[in-house]
């Protein structure tokens, strides 16, 4: 397993070297920096996990600092942990405002420093694997789950839900108002699962109107009637009230022609090992997506399930 590794920037060689030595013993790759002027352009060619600044330098204060890592492109994303010798509530909020995400107070125990730095690299792997927009399950965390699934030989069943005509509705709605429909689905999903499902369920996002439910297999059709139930009346309130009554919107495409297209509706593909065997993420996706372009061919929203053996 690759290390993480920690850019520490500190005009004490010493406090650095102290610092250093700490998190190597606990299995980090250490970048040592004790001329803050070239923070910037170490931190962006050697791309480091996660960043250690003091908050009381010569020439450029640990605050500026922050500000220019999060001002820049590639250093903007990249967790910081400031330390300062300074305790007081002004200070930390100055510090927490400047763009660090965490402050520790120097003096302070080796074993803090260690546990700050993983609970904030953990965050952070967390919010890469998370989609933005619903904060459900990205790809990543998808694939990971359906394969620790298979690993295990459980019985699950996947959801493949698509929204219907997403597309067109954000070329006549706008996306942010596209974005709100995909807030209001991962809501109602989070809901729906919750009261109909098992503890031990699974919700991801893989982006754009696709979401993924994991659930146990005797589950998955009461899930994805439910899901078309609430999705079927939330959608309403998404729509002007003209829209709604015509059961359609216009759209014109780029080459001017008026097009028409129905209200969103929501296909359901149930995929599931519980009659055949499936020893693949890839072959999951496979069958869902045939069971998909399948249930698209019907009007409004709808749920199939492959009830193949093999």
């Amino acid at each position: 397993m690759s290390k993480e590794n920690v850019l520490i920037i500190d005009d004490d060689p010493l406090s650095t070297q102290v610092i250093a030595d700490t998190l190597e013993n606990a299995g980090f790759s250490v970048i040592i920096l004790n001329d803050p002027s070239e923070a910037l352009n170490v931190a962006r060619d050697q791309r480091p996990d996660i960043i250690v600044v003091d908050r009381v330098m010569p020439n450029i204060d640990g605050c500026d600092l922050c500000r220019q890592f999060r001002k820049n492109h590639f250093t903007s994303h990249l967790p910081i942990l400031m330390l300062t010798s300074r305790t007081g509530t002004v200070d930390k909020i100055a510090g927490l405002e400047a763009g660090a995400d965490d402050y520790l107070c120097k003096p302070f125990e080796p074993l803090e420093l260690i546990a700050r730095m993983r609970a904030l690299l953990r965050r952070v792997q967390q919010q890469r694997f998370t989609n933005p927009i619903s904060g459900l399950n990205g790809n990543p965390s998808v694939e990971k789950e359906i394969k620790n699934r298979i690993s295990r030989r459980d019985k699950f069943a996947v959801l493949y839900m698509d929204i219907d005509n997403f597309k067109a509705y954000n070329d006549t709605y706008g996306f942010l108002q596209g974005d709100e429909v995909i807030k209001f689905f991962a809501e109602m999903l989070i809901s729906v699962v919750h009261e109909n499902g098992t503890p031990n369920d699974f919700l991801g996002h893989i982006g754009g109107d696709d979401f993924i439910v994991i659930t146990d297999p005797e589950k998955a059709e009461i899930v994805s009637s439910r899901l078309i139930t609430c999705f079927d009346e939330g959608i309403k309130n998404f729509y002007s009230s003209d829209d709604w009554e015509r059961g359609y919107v216009f759209t014109v495409d780029r080459k001017g022609r008026e097009r028409i297209f129905p209200i969103l509706s929501l296909s359901v593909a149930i995929v599931s090992n519980e009659h055949r065997n499936i020893d693949s993420h890839w072959l999951v996706s496979e069958i869902a997506a045939e069971l998909k372009q399948y249930a698209k061919s019907f009007p409004g929203s709808i749920f199939v399930k492959d009830r193949r053996s093999q």
